[in-house]
């Protein structure tokens, strides 16, 4: 039997209620992808990335990749604020 519990969604109110990472990966010669997590702190959920999520890239260097990722976290955890997904 397993043990699922059911953990309600709790919106965040503030920026700092989300917890982004952005870095970046390497894929052949100058393509680096941005890669980017974004967890909403107050109930644990993995906004991003998802199913069917784009992939941030290819950019020519680690800095826009890197960049491209961060901006994209800070537009997603603008959106949850504004429309909370729950």
């Amino acid at each position: 039997m397993s043990k699922t519990a059911f953990i309600p969604s709790v919106p965040a109110k503030s920026e700092d209620e989300f917890d982004v990472s952005a870095t970046s990966r390497l894929a052949g010669y100058r393509r680096f992808f941005g890669v980017l997590k974004v967890v909403r702190t107050t109930d644990g959920r993995v906004l991003f990335p998802f199913d069917g999520a784009p992939e941030l890239g290819p950019y020519a260097t680690k800095l826009e990749a890197v960049a491209a990722a961060q901006v994209y976290g800070e537009h997603i955890v603008a959106s949850d604020l504004a429309r909370p997904e729950l």
